[in-house]
């Protein structure tokens, strides 16, 4: 019996594992799309700023009681920061707002292409 405990616990903390990483590879994956898509001239101590802000803005929105960070698409060019998505409320949207604004590196915050949904109102 003490093997089967052993089991599930090695069994749940693969999991917890694997969706941990989850949203790291999403933002790599995004990241790596706006990076070749833009075909621009930044640097690249520019580019990892900016990857690193966007990384940082989608752990603050995870970590958050009050923000669905999975409906929440980050973006950050020279330190602007785009968000873009729907949320519940438009307090949600405000606090989101907030916590982007937090963190260090960011400029500005352009939240016009985050929705209030329809069903939530």
């Amino acid at each position: 019996m003490n093997h089967a405990n052993l089991r599930k616990a090695l069994f749940a903390a693969a999991l917890v594992a694997g969706l941990g990483a989850a949203p790291f590879a999403q933002v790599y994956a995004q990241d790596s799309a706006a990076a070749t898509s833009k075909g621009d001239n930044q640097t690249v101590a520019g580019k990892a700023d900016d990857t690193w802000i966007t990384t940082k803005v989608k752990s603050e929105f995870a970590t958050a009681k009050n923000v669905k960070a999975t409906d929440i698409s980050v973006s950050t060019s020279d330190g602007v920061v785009t968000l873009t998505g729907s949320v519940a409320t438009a307090k949600e949207k405000s606090h989101a707002e907030k916590l982007a604004k937090g963190v260090k590196g960011v400029k500005s915050v352009d939240a016009s292409g985050l929705t209030v949904s329809a069903a939530a109102k």
